[in-house]
């Protein structure tokens, strides 16, 4: 795990270890912003998966934390792997799992503990900007994917607006934001992530800009208390400028 303690030196992964519950309910916590965000992300891959795979599948979570994909992935009938370091955010991912039939396991993200081609989709929600490594992360996403299986991935663009709203914005405006909670050097452009998956075999299908509906009184009321609104809303946008999150095919033709 030499990376993964790489990564802690760069960037607050510990921050996660000690949300228990909070995952699941704080409002004055950066996560809430996750949560909802997750709201948005949900219906739309799961009608990919149903497109490109089907009503059921085998799907990797890699750096499930709690569980937001990875329980939701489950209730909607699929077979369903969550890994993650943090052993306090895997038991609160079990005890939200109200299909009980996630199997969730300490497992490092650099080495992938499944043999080659074991998964019709594997997702990385919310990751690459936490490693410091992560082409070594999609090269075992890659390896563990079947071919014509699907890789989903979700992070920061790397420009100034995107560092404005993503780390200062949290430090001005949501409370309890930790320090180094994010860390621009690790945010990624998408013409370099395509790239990167091209090296591995994965032929980016879509990418889509995700971000704040600016045009709503929850986040006023964000600003105003430090407290995110349970009815705070995301949207989809054409621009990936702050967020963005997509799914790329792995080649058949590649090992």
């Amino acid at each position: 795990m030499e990376l993964a303690k790489v990564d802690r030196e760069i960037v607050n992964n510990e921050a996660y270890d000690h949300l228990a519950d909070r995952w699941y309910e704080a409002q004055d916590d950066p996560i809430a912003l996750l949560r909802n965000q997750h709201k948005v992300e949900m219906p739309w891959i799961l009608e990919a998966i149903r497109r490109n795979i089907g009503y059921k599948a085998e799907i990797l979570d890699m750096g499930c934390g709690a569980g937001f994909l990875s329980n939701d992935l489950a209730a909607a009938g699929h077979k369903v792997t969550g890994i993650d370091l943090s052993t306090s955010s895997l038991k609160v991912a079990e005890s939200r799992d109200l299909t009980h039939s996630v199997h969730y396991s300490q497992g490092d993200v650099y080495q992938v503990p499944f043999p080659n081609e074991s998964f019709d989709v594997v997702a990385a929600m919310d990751l690459l900007e936490h490693v410091s490594d992560p082409q070594r992360v999609i090269a075992e996403a890659s390896r563990v994917l079947r071919p014509g299986g699907l890789f989903f991935f979700n992070t920061f663009n790397k420009n100034p607006l995107a560092w404005l709203v993503v780390i200062k914005g949290m430090e001005w405006f949501v409370k309890n934001t930790p320090n180094d909670y994010h860390v621009y050097s690790l945010f990624i452009e998408p013409k370099k992530l395509k790239l990167w998956l091209e090296d591995f075999g994965l032929e980016t299908n879509e990418i889509r800009g995700i971000r704040p509906v600016f045009a709503q009184k929850a986040l006023w009321q964000l600003i105003r208390t430090g407290e995110v609104p349970k009815d705070f809303k995301f949207t989809f946008s054409r621009a990936p400028l702050i967020a963005y999150t997509g799914f790329a095919k792995k080649s058949r033709g590649f090992n």
